[in-house]
């Protein structure tokens, strides 16, 4: 018998080896990312025809600018949900689940980080461009506080609820 991790809220009402728990969380982990994946590079490629576009060349410095910086950012967040994928190929029957479902879960944590200022910075853009500067920091920002508040607050909030009734 396995001794019962005190960290893990299945712990004896599963019947599964840590070797098994581990595997179980890598394929979780990997259906989290193929959720966000296919998004993000799709985002990806439409940002990078942008400039292609006739319109692209009548935006000022501060649209470019932040053009440039959510392209940058939405490929550093294909990087960082593809990243995984050589982590296990690195670790592949080495016995290192546990690590590679540690990075793995870093990543894309990370990954929707960036996300969120890419979605963010993307309506800023848009917004701006339609709207003027004040129309693309409301619109920019209204998405932050969304994104903020459904991706962080609300799962922070319920983690909180479900840790105090362990408690209680």
């Amino acid at each position: 018998m396995t001794p019962l991790d005190p960290d893990d809220p299945y712990a004896g009402l599963r019947n599964e080896t840590p070797t098994e728990r581990m595997d179980r969380n890598w394929v979780e982990l990997l259906q989290e990312l193929r959720v966000v994946q296919t998004g993000v590079q799709l985002l990806t490629g439409f940002l990078l025809t942008l400039p292609f576009q006739s319109r692209f060349e009548s935006l000022d410095r501060y649209q470019v600018t932040v053009y440039v910086v959510v392209l940058l950012l939405a490929v550093t967040a294909v990087v960082l949900f593809i990243a995984p994928v050589g982590y296990h190929r690195a670790l592949f029957r080495q016995r290192s689940k546990e690590r590679l479902v540690a990075a793995g879960t870093a990543f894309a944590k990370a990954g929707m980080a960036t996300v969120g200022v890419v979605v963010s910075g993307g309506v800023l853009l848009v917004a701006d461009v339609i709207g003027g500067r004040v129309a693309g920091w409301v619109a920019g920002g209204a998405v932050a506080t969304l994104i903020v508040v459904c991706w962080y607050v609300l799962p922070h909030r319920v983690l909180r609820q479900v840790l105090a009734s362990r408690e209680g």
